[in-house]
């Protein structure tokens, strides 16, 4: 299958003078407080904008029902009241009252929709932040239809998702609460092939998975009413971020009326699903497996009360229907850890002929951490029985700062080029990058699924120079880079002597 490139890094556009603006406006307010601010202002712009352009068709079709409340939750459509609508924010923008104006509205536009109650930020007000410079980014949102061409929807969903990720490098080690990077999601995505049917993720985060879900069905001619879409999140603030991300996407989804803790309050239990993707807390220890042992999802072994790795991938498996794939991020130690039964776990799985594919990703792709981690594809109907897929990508992917590393499309195309022929029967294996094993050579591997064991290191391009002339050339460079050295050491002996240090 011939397979499209995706962007990565968001283009430099109308989401960066959104950030930019808006970083002038934070002040003292700490990030993960304050991206509640910027994230509300997005998608309060968002549901105007919609409900703008049904009102004015409304108002064309001279009937009198651009105020009749049942034509816009008919077609899904958020309905604002008269004092919440962009026009009056806007026309606010320039006074001390901004704050008051945008609170106001979002509470109006809660008390006339029941899927927002409680879900939006009510907190502009607030005596730290400048009223001067809110004004300023409302302005910018009142342009934006003038700032950018095209889809004012996806305008605002792609500004949400680049604040996502720039909130995400804000607060380094907590952002894994609620963010997980664009390009590993695209990896994830491209593998599973969700073209339709029901996707769920028990951890949402702020609905990062899904998103590319529905990317991934647009850009393959389907229609986000192919996907089906059923999450759950157990922080209530990331939860609310999560609802307001699908909604200015235009994806329904069921997230349970409230957050809820997947382990105690599993809101899908007996729901079964196409796809799963899901990026769990790595190595979560506090999680109350003392309290779970005789839970009926651990179906390979009960998860160590210290660990939550495999209760989160049994969790998964469980939901997954007869035909079922799925894709989840885990910590390195899941690959090779024996101890507290997770060793026999794993072992389980791999037995009941469930893994399709592991791969061992690059350092540096988080914000919230620097560890390197692994990709399990888990699939209840493999097109290679008793075989696994591994690949080694380790060494793929590039740095775009000092701390952060970005999986590129071309890496990404490579990994799901690498799965789709494993899936067609057509690999050629790669040393040092891929291999297709057999269940009985995982087994001699005491079931340790760390790719490396299993794809080899890559062979060393032959060096057609010979022995004494290389080593002639290397000893000559040596001797210069020694002479370079001495040079320097008796300039600045001069340097310290000139200044009375003499050495």
């Amino acid at each position: 299958m011939a397979r499209k490139k995706t962007e990565n890094t968001a283009e430099i556009g109308f989401e960066q003078q959104i950030w930019s603006a808006a970083d002038k406006l934070r002040g003292n307010i700490d990030a993960s407080e304050y991206k509640n601010v910027v994230l509300g202002l997005i998608f309060l712009k968002y549901i105007s904008d919609k409900f703008e352009q049904k009102y004015q068709e409304l108002v064309d079709e001279g009937e009198g029902f651009e105020e009749d409340r049942d034509e816009y939750t008919y077609e899904s459509i958020f309905f604002v009241p008269p004092e919440a609508r962009w026009g009056v924010i806007a026309a606010a923008a320039h006074t001390p009252e901004i704050g008051k104006a945008i609170d106001n509205a979002m509470r109006l536009i809660e008390s006339e929709n029941d899927k927002l109650k409680g879900i939006l930020p009510k907190n502009f007000a607030r005596q730290e932040l400048d009223k001067r410079r809110l004004g300023e980014v409302v302005d910018l949102f009142t342009n934006v239809q003038m700032a950018e061409k095209g889809d004012t929807r996806d305008i605002l969903g792609r500004t949400y998702e680049y604040c996502l990720s720039k909130f995400a490098e804000a607060e380094g080690k907590n952002a894994g609460e609620f963010y997980t990077p664009a390009c590993v999601v695209r990896t994830l995505v491209e593998i599973i092939q969700p073209y339709h049917g029901r996707v769920y993720d028990p951890c949402c985060g702020s609905g990062g998975m899904f998103v590319q879900s529905a990317e991934f069905v647009k850009n393959h001619q389907g229609k986000i009413d192919d996907l089906s879409i059923f999450g759950q999140e157990s922080n209530p603030t990331t939860w609310k971020m999560a609802t307001m991300n699908l909604a200015i996407r235009g994806i329904d989804a069921d997230l349970g009326e409230f957050n809820a803790d997947t382990f105690f309050n599993d809101v899908h239990k007996n729901e079964r699903f196409d796809f799963v993707l899901a990026n769990p807390p790595f190595n979560l220890s506090d999680w109350g497996g003392d309290r779970l042992k005789e839970d009926p999802r651990w179906e390979f072994g009960i998860p160590p009360e210290g660990n939550a790795n495999f209760a989160w991938v049994q969790h998964m498996i469980h939901h997954l229907n007869r035909t079922g794939r799925m894709g989840m991020v885990l910590a390195n130690g899941s690959l090779s850890s024996q101890t507290s039964g997770e060793g026999d776990i794993r072992a389980n799985i791999v037995n009941a002929d469930l893994v399709e594919g592991i791969i061992a990703m690059p350092d540096k792709l988080f914000y919230s951490t620097g560890i390197p981690v692994s990709l399990w594809i888990i699939s209840k109907q493999k097109a290679q029985p008793g075989k696994t897929l591994f690949i080694d990508a380790r060494n793929m992917g590039t740095m775009v700062s000092r701390k952060l590393r970005e999986f590129t499309a071309e890496d990404i195309a490579k990994v799901a080029s690498t799965f789709d022929a494993f899936r067609n029967g057509t690999l050629e294996e790669e040393k040092g990058f891929s291999a297709a094993v057999s269940i009985e050579d995982i087994a001699k591997q005491d079931y340790i699924l760390t790719p490396g064991r299993y794809v080899g290191i890559a062979d060393v391009e032959e060096d057609d120079e010979p022995f004494e002339e290389k080593m002639a050339r290397l000893t000559g460079e040596l001797s210069k880079c020694f002479e370079e050295s001495n040079r320097l050491q008796e300039q600045i002996r001069k340097n310290l002597e000139a200044i009375g240090y003499g050495i």
